[in-house]
């Protein structure tokens, strides 16, 4: 774990931050303030809204900045599901959102990272390339 992360819990489940993935897309904070709080340190207060609320937000980031596990299932070892779909969204004026167990290869076969969701850069901006960081924004990028 990079020494940045942070992992939070409530009992449930455990919600894991990732501050090197995050694009700033304010996703959690608009959907559930109450929870995703940015200007406290805690910034995330897992006991104020339901589990089901907490793993839905989450469940919305457009990068593995925010994850989360059920605490009983923390200590299992879960199988690969080879049949597992993948989704990519287009966002308008942004990266690509992609969902599903993948694998991002570069051109000379090194393995950028293998996740279960992130943003990739489509404007060509981005610090953290294959990977959008957020450059993006204001910068007039269509496509």
């Amino acid at each position: 774990m990079e020494n940045n992360n942070r992992e939070y819990t409530n009992g449930e489940i455990t919600v894991y931050w990732k501050p090197s993935l995050c694009i700033h897309s304010t996703v959690c904070f608009n959907e559930l303030p109450k929870v995703f709080i940015p200007s406290r340190r805690p910034w995330i207060n897992l006991q104020s809204a339901t589990t089901e609320q907490i793993v839905e937000t989450v469940g919305h980031c457009p990068t593995e900045a925010l994850s989360f596990k059920y605490n009983k299932d923390i200590a299992e070892v879960q199988e690969d599901d080879h049949k597992a779909s993948v989704e990519i969204t287009i966002i308008h004026n942004g990266p690509a959102i992609i969902r599903g167990k993948v694998k991002i290869t570069s051109p000379d076969g090194n393995i950028f990272d293998e996740c279960e969701r992130t943003s990739l850069c489509r404007c060509g901006r981005s610090s953290k390339m294959p990977f959008c960081d957020g450059s993006h924004k204001g910068a007039g990028f269509e496509k």
